[in-house]
């Protein structure tokens, strides 16, 4: 990190102050003039580089480390944080969730989305030892199913340990915190889903949408694999179709 006595924070004017503060903060971390791990100049230090109040620049520090980019070391200092954190996630998901606009739509094209680049990079990594895993969770999710209607929650978990688990295979933490996202804000949606399924007896189509995934991707075949993603999850079986 630069010399703290050097001014690379750009002086904010007196709207929205905080705000401003976190932006010119934001901005450095960009122009990498803050990096992960550099500890910041103290908050006389910022007020001073910002032309603003002490109280202010404490309340940015504040907000940027419950979202994650900062964090306050106990007789050390403030020090941006490095590599993601799940905090991060957090504000996406009351952002989408408070929005007034009709968001339905946009989350199952997400989550198909989602679902398609999960299958792509698990065909490419998988292990022997990943299949059979796959192959045990299908069997736990054929013996929920064949326990009858009234079974929805435990259905319910084995569809999302089978969806995690492919997931998993990729390896990727940030792809599966962008995925734990889709997954929470369609919690509800797939739940009835599943609760619908079981209680209008397409029970066999539901098993055969999760063989169908498994095969593919076992196959190693992407020739049509996201016309096959969607008419075996999203469409033929009625995932994703249910109305708000």
């Amino acid at each position: 990190m630069q010399n703290s006595g050097e001014s690379y924070f750009k002086k904010v004017n007196s709207e929205s102050v905080v705000q401003l503060v976190i932006n010119s903060l934001t901005e450095a971390m960009l122009q990498r003039k803050l990096r992960p791990g550099d500890k910041l100049p103290t908050e006389i230090e910022l007020a001073e580089s910002f032309g603003v109040g002490r109280n202010s620049v404490r309340e940015a520090i504040k907000i940027l480390v419950y979202l994650g980019i900062l964090e306050i070391r106990r007789a050390e200092g403030t020090f941006v944080c490095e590599g993601f954190r799940e905090s991060m996630i957090d504000p996406m998901i009351y952002g989408i969730i408070l929005d007034t606009s009709d968001s339905y739509k946009d989350l199952m094209e997400l989550r198909e989305m989602m679902e398609v680049g999960v299958m792509q990079v698990a065909m490419e990594k998988y292990t022997q030892e990943d299949l059979e895993h796959l192959a045990v969770l299908l069997e736990k999710m054929r013996e929920e199913i064949s326990r009858g209607a009234g079974n929805v929650q435990n259905v319910f978990e084995a569809d999302n340990e089978f969806h995690i688990a492919i997931s998993n295979i990729g390896n990727n933490p940030l792809v599966d915190k962008i995925n734990k996202v889709v997954r929470v804000l369609t919690h509800a949606i797939r739940y009835e889903t599943v609760k619908r399924i079981l209680e209008t007896g397409k029970e066999e189509e539901f098993l055969e949408a999760h063989q169908k995934l498994y095969r593919i991707m076992a196959e190693r075949d992407k020739t049509d694999m996201k016309s096959i993603v969607r008419k075996t999850y999203f469409e033929e079986i009625g995932f994703g179709t249910i109305e708000k």
